[in-house]
């Protein structure tokens, strides 16, 4: 699983934010955000800062974690 793929899918799961509504507040098919949640296709990087974007405005907390989750020890907590 990709990294991108395993912090999406974590953090949807973690703050029970569902595909349907990732998608929605991205503007994109829900099929998109279940090809990344399911491993069988990577956000590019451009996507990924979206998708950071999109989960500051349905969670802010849950923003964060994805990025720890991705970045991992590259983000320093403030």
């Amino acid at each position: 699983m990709g990294r991108a793929n395993q912090a999406l899918k974590q953090t949807l799961e973690q703050y029970e934010i569902t595909q349907y509504r990732l998608a929605k507040t991205l503007g994109i098919e829900r099929a998109n955000v279940y090809r990344w949640f399911n491993d069988s296709r990577d956000p590019n990087s451009e996507t990924v800062v979206q998708i950071v974007e999109a989960l500051k405005t349905l969670n802010p907390a849950a923003a964060k974690t994805f990025v720890k989750l991705y970045l991992g020890d590259l983000v320093e907590e403030e």
